[in-house]
């Protein structure tokens, strides 16, 4: 059992980067300033008190021409000091206003991670959202990575009037990290309380929380290459296909998912399709918001195919 909790701690423990890759300061004025970013009169900093008792980092990215809000929760090993440029790359393509923040005990936020911090991580953030920008939940879109997918859906599932939500690189449940089971025998509970007390990886229910989303989904999962249905823990050393197939059949309103083709856990955001579908997702959201709830349903209907998706080289969202 030892090995068993030591290999999943390894793959899905939190890892924030050490030392953290920014800071955060008041300036002469009394303004807090983000250490890594140049002067931008469109980007604001907040430090945000969490029912855990810690201080978080969120950082604002106002676009002029923004319809919606997108509420972008990081992956593991990474913090806002690492993303910045993937946020302005998305305010400007997309046309969003973007909201991102550290979870405790990463970058310059306090406190120490774990499952339920990310969930009063995302609720201060999301009060943020609510009174200081007076953002509706019908313009806002979640986003989560990875490890970011737990407190997405912890949110996705309590707001029932969100616009969207995106599922990028997303875990079904911690233990399925490891294990691709669909059930847990009745002789196995204890062996499964033993390894839950035992290992530092976070639960993260994802497969039941999706069940109470409402609002239209996307998902983003890497596409194995040898196989449409590989076995667990191919080219994704992570999290497999099957994560992302399994939330996106759950989903109640499903759009066409993006399934990468030669893309790995940490780099989906460097394909062509992947900001090329996003545009589209966010095009299509708009004109969601204006029409008729009955129509909307309709529009959101997939044939449950999973297309494969042609790699081409990266054009402007970094390098692989």
């Amino acid at each position: 059992m030892g090995n068993v909790t030591a290999g999943v701690a390894a793959k899905f423990a939190f890892f924030p980067p050490d030392p953290p890759t920014y800071d955060v300061y008041k300036d002469e004025g009394g303004k807090l300033v983000f250490s890594s970013v140049t002067a931008d009169k469109n980007m604001e900093v907040h430090l945000l008190d969490t029912k855990g008792g810690n201080k978080i980092v969120a950082t604002f990215w106002r676009h002029p021409l923004a319809r919606f809000t997108l509420l972008y929760s990081h992956g593991n090993a990474a913090d806002l000091g690492q993303m910045h440029e993937l946020f302005i790359e998305l305010r400007s393509h997309l046309r969003v206003n973007i909201m991102s923040y550290d979870y405790s005990g990463y970058g310059a936020s306090t406190g120490k991670p774990s499952e339920f911090n990310t969930y009063y991580d995302i609720e201060a953030v999301y009060n943020c959202l609510k009174n200081e920008y007076e953002i509706r939940q019908e313009d806002l879109i979640v986003y989560g990575q990875s490890v970011g997918s737990g407190p997405t859906l912890h949110l996705a599932s309590r707001l029932k009037k969100l616009r969207a939500v995106v599922l990028h690189s997303a875990i079904l449940s911690g233990i399925r990290v490891l294990y691709p089971v669909k059930l847990t025998f009745w002789f196995d509970i204890f062996k499964l309380l033993e390894f839950l007390l035992t290992s530092p990886v976070q639960c993260f229910q994802n497969i039941d929380k999706i069940r109470h989303v409402s609002s239209p989904v996307l998902v983003i999962h890497k596409l194995q290459q040898d196989s449409e249905f590989p076995k667990h823990g191919t080219e994704d050393e992570i999290v497999d296909l099957s994560h992302g197939k399994r939330l996106w059949e759950l989903s109640k309103e499903k759009y066409d998912p993006l399934w990468v083709k030669g893309g790995g856990h940490c780099n989906l955001e460097t394909y062509p399709e992947y900001i090329k579908h996003l545009r589209k997702f966010i095009n299509a959201m708009e004109k969601l918001s204006l029409t008729k709830p009955q129509q909307a349903k309709k529009q959101l209907t997939s044939d449950g195919s999973i297309t494969e998706v042609k790699h081409n080289k990266c054009l402007r969202f970094g390098k692989r």
